[in-house]
């Protein structure tokens, strides 16, 4: 098991978001969560992830059998933790080439290997461009300063890409993606895909999943799972909507 989520509640400004959520994920397995806007989707994202600002109530949250709860949202990334987000934000005055090269010797570090070498680090980045369709020029500017939304998207399956997460987090990836980048980043998803990762796909369109087909959907309701099933599922929840999931 990688990922155990067992009976989680969590709060934020004292109101309650998650409800005894349980979520089981196996390495090699790809979920993918749905449900209506304000139902806990992003919520569990950012709990598993670290972000600051919510209570855990209740339950447990763990990564290989170790617990989660007390360790800081940088020493979860360097366990191998990557999340993107749905509005990636810039970085005044830093890089793509230095903030990346930065976050991959973070990730060594924790492995115990040596920082990479420059010309390493400058062939996978050409490499895991080049698959995006990224314009190289890009990688010197500003981390996302000025880019339109498809460029920021491109740069988040980038870094997972990159830093080779046990567990990726895909919080809308695919929101106000084109069609041509939207087959770009289920591509480089589908690729990613292994025995030895998991990956967590938050969407409100069966668009995505046309292209990258998920082991398990499961639909939130009330921050919990209301219902689980195969592709089948997202593609009734876009017939009928999520009324009977209520």
């Amino acid at each position: 098991m990688l990922l155990e989520v067992s009976n989680l509640s969590v709060s934020a400004n004292a109101k309650k978001i998650l409800a005894n959520l349980n979520l089981n994920i196996n390495k090699g397995e790809v979920h993918t969560i749905m449900g209506p806007n304000g139902t806990g989707k992003s919520t569990l994202a950012n709990v598993i992830s670290g972000k600051d600002g919510y209570d855990i109530t209740d339950g447990s949250i763990k990564l290989s059998s170790k617990d989660l709860s007390q360790i800081p949202s940088d020493e979860r990334a360097r366990l191998g933790i990557f999340m993107s987000f749905q509005h990636p934000i810039e970085i005044p005055g830093v890089s793509w080439n230095s903030f990346l090269k930065a976050s991959i010797n973070s990730v060594r570090k924790e492995q115990g290997k040596e920082d990479i070498a420059p010309v390493d680090f400058m062939k996978e980045l050409k490499e895991k461009a080049e698959l995006l369709k990224i314009d190289f020029k890009l990688l010197k500017r500003e981390v996302n300063h000025g880019f339109s939304g498809g460029e920021k998207k491109k740069f988040e399956i980038l870094q997972m890409l990159l830093l080779k997460p046990k567990l990726a987090i895909l919080d809308e990836i695919d929101s106000g993606l084109d069609v041509d980048a939207l087959k770009i980043i289920a591509k480089n998803i589908n690729d990613f895909r292994s025995k030895e990762n998991s990956i967590i796909i938050i969407t409100h369109y069966n668009r995505l999943l046309d292209y990258v087909i998920p082991d398990f959907v499961h639909i939130f309701s009330s921050g919990t799972i209301a219902k689980s099933g195969d592709k089948n599922l997202a593609k009734q929840v876009e017939d009928q909507g999520y009324d009977d999931f209520k």
